[in-house]
């Protein structure tokens, strides 16, 4: 019987190449609200995908809300039709400029944006004030990740300051916990329950100074059904729409399924045991130590080299496969390596069905 992951017929395949499965996109949807208990309580990220297509199964299944990290991804968003969009990336400089005119473009759409400082927060209001428009902001806290935020037993007096400005409404926290990556559940859970304990003192103070209970929108895939058992919280999960081979390592008890596939083609046999493969940097993300990705149908050894255009693998069976034969490949980390294509082909019952473009892969559609 034919892998779930196989074409019937490879021959017109210029690869590398992309595959999406649709089918097992919208399972992997299913999974997220069947987790979340309703699509209303969902903000996916889109950075995983960057695609218009995934974002129209998701309104299918009843989620309006999304999560994203550039002002391209945000344009596609609206352009998809997602009705209530946060840039959940801190505008400054050009990007500020940017932010505005998307606004102004999509009036159809709710947009929002996060902040962490007063700074920012004052040219928010200034900007906005100046087109005679109140927008949305959500004060970014860190809790613990040290990226981006402001710690929560810092951020009362930045979130009561930016509730009396003006031209802003505050629309709650925004928490993202990205470095939790701890393999076993129960340790997960417990790390990030303790990481939020100062973000529920932070809301407890916010509500006791007069002002409304904010709306918390916090975690990542890992975290995900941890902040679901919490009450008003919303959840913005990303890579578990397409799955990659890292998280289903790490993070075993997360069920979802691989719905992104490179095909990979033998270029080369230079030496005894070896295979150079089509699969260089410029196919599959390369910042994580090998391996990069899982062969599906051959058992590699070793990564010996990997360069721009070029894996070369070690493995028992190279005589076996000759220059022109086809792998297919799970990548480690999927989200940096979708954009390194321009499409992705999509496949339903073993055959091509369709090319879905990787609109948000630059930097700029048209804003």
């Amino acid at each position: 019987m034919q892998n779930w992951y196989e074409l019937y017929d490879l021959s017109m395949i210029q690869t590398p190449a992309l595959l999406i499965y649709p089918d097992r996109i919208e399972e992997n949807i299913r999974r997220m609200i069947r987790i979340a208990g309703s699509p209303e309580r969902l903000r996916p990220h889109v950075k995983t995908h960057k695609m218009a297509e995934v974002i129209k199964l998701q309104i299918r299944h009843g989620i309006t809300k999304f999560k994203c990290s550039t002002i391209a991804e945000a344009e596609m968003t609206a352009q998809a039709g997602g009705k209530d969009i946060l840039l959940a990336f801190q505008p400054v400089g050009i990007q500020m400029i940017r932010y505005f005119d998307l606004i102004a473009h999509f009036q159809q759409a709710t947009f929002s944006t996060i902040a962490d400082n007063l700074l920012v927060i004052n040219r928010l209001n200034e900007t906005a004030g100046s087109k005679n428009i109140k927008i949305n902001v959500w004060i970014d806290i860190n809790n613990g990740m040290n990226r981006t935020g402001i710690e929560p037993l810092l951020a009362a007096d930045l979130y009561m300051k930016a509730s009396e400005m003006p031209n802003l409404n505050v629309a709650g926290l925004h928490v993202y916990d990205g470095h939790i990556h701890e393999h076993e559940v129960l340790k997960r859970t417990d790390i990030c329950n303790t990481a939020f304990r100062d973000v529920s003192r932070l809301v407890s103070g916010i509500v006791a100074s007069g002002l409304s209970e904010p709306a918390i929108v916090a975690g990542g895939t890992p975290t995900f059904p941890v902040h679901a058992k919490r009450n008003k919280t919303e959840l913005s999960p990303g890579t578990c729409l397409l799955w990659d081979y890292g998280y289903s390592v790490n993070f075993s008890d997360l069920d979802f399924l691989h719905a992104a596939v490179i095909v990979t083609s033998v270029i080369s046999k230079p030496s005894e045991n070896l295979l150079c493969l089509d699969l260089g940097h410029k196919a599959i993300s390369a910042e994580m130590p090998h391996p990069r990705l899982k062969l599906m149908n051959i058992e590699v050894k070793n990564y010996v080299n990997h360069s721009e255009e070029h894996l070369v693998i070690e493995t028992p069976r190279a005589d076996f496969f000759s220059p022109g034969d086809k792998f297919y490949a799970i990548p480690w980390h999927i989200c940096p390596t979708v954009p390194r294509y321009p499409f992705a082909l999509t496949v339903k019952d073993g055959k091509v069905s369709g090319e879905w473009k990787i609109d948000a892969r630059d930097r700029k559609i048209t804003i």
